[in-house]
Order: structure tokens, then sequence, then C-alpha cells
């Protein structure tokens, strides 16, 4: 199967070198920097950028109907919270944003791994119901999406009388739908509804477990891809680029000094609970995986790091794919700048060995 790439873009450039935790910034969007950021991953053969969510962040559907207004071919990874958008509004939101793009919509699914930030958008369903309402949600989407009569749906969380829409995907059967979150209760619903399962950067063994994990709770018949998201840190040789790793941790590390909205030392996200296992265990994992920056940020998002020059980095990538990943999340901690390198320098040495991969399994299989 073929490799996807996914980068990641902001609305003004800022990553944890230079972003303080828990501030706000009057200059939050830059709009020329929303284009050039975009222009650069479409330029770089990525297939899609994610697009996050909080609850202080600039609205994901506003975000991506700017920036494909200047890209033609770039997809767009909407991170999206069930519970805040009614199932049938969001439903029709998303498929009128994938005519006007052509077909170059997604939608990511992250129930919410935080209690604090779910209240601060008035919701206060502990983590287990809002996975129950997550899936009655995604239920109803798909059937907005693909049913060609109304219907009612009465659920915990729901009630929909003759429920209809006449603007269907132009994506079919349905737009893509990505999931993460690594607890029980999310694989279930993401088994049950996703396309693609994401999973951060954890150690090759860990992934496959993973993978198997959410295997097993898949419904007979349906199939899913697998998703795992890294931050590169490239250098011309290998010793510049660990140099580069640690210069990049201590100014993490510096930037925290003193804050009053620290990371919790223990967070609610499974996800991130798992990373700073990990980070307490080892530095480094497999031939590049290093950890650190995940335990200084709190594993905060995907924070671990793949270090070395583009062939090592690379070849760790394709390390993934083999265990069953087939959409290699990245992005940089000098955003812009990273992007462009990866497209340059890691994307092709990575597309090219799938390829070849490809290849061999048409030949064996003849």
């Amino acid at each position: 199967m073929p490799v996807e790439f996914i980068g990641l873009i902001r609305t003004k450039s800022a990553s944890e070198l230079n972003t303080v935790p828990g501030s706000l910034a009057d200059d939050i969007i830059d709009p020329a920097y929303v284009r050039e950021f975009a222009q650069a991953h479409e330029k770089g053969d990525f297939d899609k950028v994610l697009i996050g969510y909080s609850s202080s962040s600039p609205d994901g559907f506003t975000v991506a109907t700017h920036a494909a207004a200047f890209t033609e071919r770039l997809g767009f990874l909407i991170a999206h919270r069930p519970g805040f958008v009614a199932p049938t509004l969001a439903a029709r939101k998303a498929a009128t944003l994938d005519h006007f793009t052509n077909g170059r919509i997604a939608v990511h699914i992250i129930t919410g791994g935080s209690d604090a930030d779910q209240q601060r958008d008035g919701d206060w369903l502990d983590h287990d119901n809002r996975y129950r309402r997550t899936d009655e949600y995604l239920e109803i989407v798909r059937r907005i999406w693909t049913s060609d009569t109304p219907f009612d749906y009465e659920g915990e969380f729901y009630r929909v009388k003759d429920a209809f829409s006449a603007i269907k995907p132009l994506q079919k059967p349905h737009i893509p739908l990505y999931f993460g979150g690594a607890s029980g209760p999310a694989v279930a619903v993401g088994a049950k509804h996703s396309n693609v399962y994401a999973l951060w950067g954890e150690p090759i063994a860990a992934v496959k477990e993973r993978i198997a994990q959410v295997r097993a709770a898949l419904p007979l018949g349906r199939s899913i891809r697998f998703s795992v998201s890294l931050r590169p840190i490239l250098g011309v040789t290998e010793e510049q680029a660990w140099e580069k790793a640690r210069n990049i941790l201590g100014r993490i590390q510096e930037q925290r000094k003193g804050v009053k909205v620290a990371p919790p030392a223990r967070p609610q996200a499974v996800g991130s609970q798992r990373l700073l296992d990990f980070a307490a265990k080892n530095e480094i994992y497999d031939k590049r995986l290093w950890t650190p920056i995940a335990a200084a940020t709190g594993a905060a998002g995907n924070t671990t790091a793949l270090v070395g020059t583009p062939e090592q980095v690379a070849e760790a990538l394709v390390d993934y794919y083999d265990a069953g990943v087939t959409t290699l999340l990245i992005r940089g901690f000098d955003p812009l700048q990273d992007a462009i390198d990866y497209g340059r320098e890691v994307i092709p040495l990575v597309r090219k060995e799938v390829a070849k991969r490809e290849r061999q399994a048409v030949t064996v299989g003849r």
C-alpha cells in the first residue's frame, strides 16, 4: 500500500521553542503565514496537513477554507471534537467544504483527553462517557453522509427525527475519518467507525502491539489503516543531528522555567501517559526514537523525535511502514523550514523505498 504523508499547519509561526504553555497572543492568526505554510507542504509532496484543535485555538474548518484557496492538491485533516456541534450540522459543514475543496477534506476525531480543556467549552462529561457520546455522534454523522432517506435516531446523548442532508460528501462513500485515542474505550469506538487509527510515536514493538489491539476490536468485515506521529530532527551528519536535538531540548527547558501554567506531571490522556512511561525507561528506542522532549513537555501531543541524517530518519520511518503503518505524520520544531526540509530530503527517500517494497510484493504474489 502506498505511504501517506501528513504535516501540520498552524495559523502563526509557533512551536514548543517559542510558545509558553497556557499563553495567549493577539497575533494568533497570520493569513500570509498560513498560505506560505500550506504551499510549502504541497510543494514538499505532503498528502495532507493536520489542523489541530483546542478549546482556545482558531476554528479548523475556517483555517482549511483559507489554506485550500491557495493550494490545488493538498488535503486537509481537520481535528474535530464531538459534542460541541450537533452531529447533523457537523456532517453538513464537512460535506459542504468537501465540495468546495474538490474532495480534499478528512476529519480527525479527537474525543478529548483533558477534563479541564473540555470544561472550557462547557463539557462536563467524564472520559468514558465522552467516548460513548462519540460513538453515537459518529453513527449519526456517517448516516447523514450516506443515507438516501430521512432517519430517526434515539440514543443516550442524541435524538433526531427525520434527519437528512441534501448535501452529501464529494468523496465516496464518505469523508475519511481519522481517529485518535489510546484508552480501551477509544479503541472500541475507533475500530468501529474510523478509516485510519492514529498512534503517537512509540517504539516499534509497542506500535505493533497497538495495531494488533485495534485490529482485534474491528467489527466483522471492517478494515482499517494506521498512522504514526513523529518529530524528525535532521542533521547533515548524525553527530550534527544529535547536537541539534540537544539544543532543541535545552531551549524547550529554558522556555518553561518559571512557567506558572506547567504541564501536569501525570496527564489524563492515556497516549500522553504512555509516552511519559517510555521516556522514564529509556531516552532512545530502536534506531533513533528519542523521548526526552516528551518528558520535558509532559507529552502534550506527539513529542517523540527521530534524530539523524535524512537517510537515517527515512530508514526509521520505513521501519514503521514495515510494522503496518501506512500514514506518517511528521512535523518539526522549526515548523515551516522543517516542512521544507522533509519534503526535499526525507519524503522522496521514503516514497522510493515503499515503492520498491510494493514492486517486490507484486513480484512475490505472481
